[in-house]
Order: structure tokens, then sequence, then C-alpha cells
């Protein structure tokens, strides 16, 4: 039996029965553990406040258990990637490892550069797999400030110069445009689409960049010197692992570039090209 009692001073007191106290205090439990529970009765007075109260903190607590939950899968899951896609360079190193004791001096030159190689490729081959895990577990904080495409280009191109050098490939910028994007994030999108082309560019070749701005998102563009892609290439390329069209590529960087741009509101848009006309991939920045 339940009654209200009301007081001179106008604050109310409320009894509650022994059995309601025990039900609300398990299903409390039963919410800790994860488990639904509502207590709503959908009544007036202060008792169903205190119930509606409960509820949305049950209901918070159970959110924030399943977005840790999901960060840990996330986490899991790269975490495998990198385990999986280190086995063969690993092997590799190793064979070549106890080659080296019996090899000419000429040989054990050759084994060193594969090695180094290999080494190279493990090391981007983590970091970038950690920073998608770090985009798509949204603990990356993103800073919009206004930067101009050639700043962005010229800091993307520190990263990049060498393995255009060792090709002899260029890289030219046909307009310029002030945009709203986070630097550093935008400039790592542009060095990952700039390996891509270079990848599917043949030596010797020039590699152009483009930007502009309509009503609805500014953009800058990289259009490679290769031959465009096919239709069944599409649909994997912004799939982990799938997408790279050079031996020994890891099929990481364009699904890092798409990361970067949709956690910064932005997207990624590809033009296929063919017939002697190179992809372009477009970076999009929703205003």
């Amino acid at each position: 039996m339940r009654s209200t009692l009301r007081q001179s001073g106008g604050s109310v007191i409320v009894w509650i029965s022994k059995k309601e106290l025990q039900s609300l205090s398990e299903g409390i439990r039963l919410a800790l553990d994860g488990q639904p529970f509502d207590p709503r009765d959908h009544k007036e007075g202060a008792l169903s406040i205190l119930k509606n109260d409960i509820y949305i903190l049950a209901h918070a607590e159970q959110e924030r258990k399943n977005v840790l939950a999901k960060e840990n899968e996330h986490l899991a899951e790269y975490l495998s990637d990198i385990s999986h896609q280190l086995k063969t360079p690993i092997s590799s190193v190793l064979l070549m490892t106890e080659l080296m004791t019996d090899a000419s001096e000429q040989k054990q030159q050759e084994f060193l550069l594969h090695i180094k190689k290999e080494v190279r490729h493990m090391e981007w081959l983590v970091t970038a797999l950690l920073k998608m895990a770090k985009l798509d577990s949204s603990v990356t904080n993103f800073k919009k400030e206004e930067a101009a495409v050639s700043d962005l280009l010229s800091g993307a191109m520190k990263s990049v110069e060498i393995i255009l050098d060792i090709r002899n490939q260029t890289v030219r910028l046909t307009n310029d445009l002030t945009l709203s994007c986070d630097r550093k994030w935008t400039a790592e999108a542009l060095i990952n689409l700039l390996k891509n082309a270079s990848e599917c560019s043949p030596e010797n070749s020039e590699i152009l960049i483009d930007c502009g701005e309509n009503p609805l998102y500014d953009w800058i563009s990289v259009t490679d010197a290769g031959e465009g892609l096919k239709k069944e290439q599409l649909s994997g390329l912004f799939r982990k692992f799938e997408s790279s069209r050079k031996e020994g590529g890891y099929g990481i960087g364009l699904p890092l570039a798409l990361s970067i741009m949709r956690a910064q509101n932005g997207d990624i848009e590809v033009t296929p090209g063919g017939n002697g006309v190179g992809a372009t991939f477009f970076l999009k920045f929703y205003k």
C-alpha cells in the first residue's frame, strides 16, 4: 500500500511499498548487467518521475557500454588485420636473413635492399591501420580552418617526393582555392591519393591536381596518368586490402583517405577515365 502526504511547507512525502522498492532495485541490477529494464508506468506523481529518471540513466549506461563494445570490436578487427597482413613480409624478411649467411656479397646487398623495402612497407601498413582505427573509434578531434590547396599539397608532397623522384614523376597544380578543412588530416588524405596516383601512372609522367567549388561543396581532384579504371574495379576501391593495383601494395591508402574525408563531413568521388585518360579522385568538402 502506498500513500502520499503533503506537509505544510509544500514538500511531498511519497511512501513506497517494500515490494516496489525491491522490484526497482532488482531492475537496476539487471540494467547494470546489460539486460533490458523499463520501470516507467506513464503515470503522474513523484514516483513516476523517479522511475522515468532511472530508465534514462539505465538507457544511457547501456548506450555507453554498446559504444565501448563496438570500439573494442573495431580494435580487435584492426589488430587481426595487422597480424594477418604482416605474416607474409615478416616471413620474407626472416627467409632472406637466413639466406644472407651463405650468399655472395652481391646477393647480400640485394637481400638488404629487399629487407629495407619490406620493413618500410610494414611500418606504413601498421601506421595506416592504427590511423583508421583511431578515426573509426571517433576519438579524433577535427579542427576546421581556412587552408589553401597549394599549402595542403606542399605539406603532402614532403611524404611522397622520394616515390615520385624514383619514378621520375611530377605533380602540377592547375588551380588554387582556399577551403575549410582540418589541415593535418586533409594533407594525409592527399598523401594517400598521390601515392595511389603514382602507383597507377607510368614513369616520366605528370599527375594533375585541380580544385574548385560549387554551391554544395569545395573539391580537390587528383588525376593520374594511367589507363583509367574498369567497372569491376570501382566497387572494391575503398575496401581494405582489395584496391591495390600494384604488386606489393596493401590496398589501405584509399580506405584511409575515405575515412578521413567522412570523419570531417566529406566524401570521395571517382571518375574512372579510360581510353587514354587516367582516373580522377575528388575530395569533397561539404559546406
